[in-house]
Order: C-alpha cells, then structure tokens, then sequence
C-alpha cells in the first residue's frame, strides 16, 4: 500500500533538493507538495499605499506566489516522471505542515532546511525544528 509523503514547499532552493529527495526516495509513493500563505508574513510585508498593501489585496497575491509555486512543484515533477498532488493552506509554516500531516495521516515529511544557526535561528525561528518536535510521523530534513 503506497505511503503519503508530504513535502513543504517554498519556492526555495531548499524545498527544491527535498522535492528531489522524495521524489527519488519515495517513488511509489503518493507525494503531496504544500505550500503554506503565512497570513502574519503577508501583513508585515505590506505597506498602506503601496501595490497589494490594502486588506485582501496583499492575501490575494500571496496565494497567487503560493500556487505559482505549487505549480513550479507539479512541473519539475513531471520532468521527472513523477505526479504529485498539491495544497494550499493559510497559516504559519510550521503549524500548517504538522496539522496537515496529522489531520491527513501522512507518513512522512520531507522538508528543506535553511541552514540558520546561531542568532539568525533564535530570532527568526526553524520551521524544520519546530516541525522535527512536533510532527506526527517521521520527518526527513534535507540540506
């Protein structure tokens, strides 16, 4: 019985090589790529007067990036040979993947990591941490 692997994805280098991971780790397995529109992001990167910086506008092209970047996903998995399926979520990052892996009962993660360390981590956070302590499955951090 094929497995559901789940695999973050951000438009990054990164979620790119976990993208390539899974595909070629997991290749009878059904792949799910998620990307997640971080609504607290979005707003802070939105300016009152300036393109998208009104409500609703600057959500309206995060999720247009989002499945931009969904698409780019679906692409370079056909290059491969592969399909994979694809959602969107709004939410912080960490969050939406491990509630998405537990509400679906996913089988395991595949996430990219940034690299960060040091003060870099401690003020600007680890996805791949936070989603390492909390997943309910086995998560595979890819560098």
């Amino acid at each position: 019985m094929p497995k559901t692997v789940l695999v973050p994805v951000d438009g990054s280098p990164q979620s790119e090589v976990a993208l390539d991971h899974a595909l070629e780790q997991f290749p009878d397995d059904e792949i799910v790529a998620l990307t997640a529109v971080d609504p607290i992001a979005a707003g802070y990167s939105a300016a009152p007067g300036a393109e998208g910086g009104y409500p609703g506008e600057w959500i309206e092209q995060a999720n247009e990036r989002a499945d931009d970047i969904l698409n780019d996903a679906v692409e370079h998995a056909a290059e491969q040979g592969h399909e994979i399926d694809t959602v969107r979520v709004t939410d912080r990052p960490a969050r939406a993947i491990v509630d998405y892996a537990d509400e679906e009962d996913v089988d395991h993660i595949v996430l990219g990591s940034h690299g960060r360390t040091g003060v870099t981590r401690v003020l600007l956070g680890s996805v791949a941490e936070t989603v390492v302590r909390r997943s309910p499955c086995p998560v595979t951090v890819v560098r």
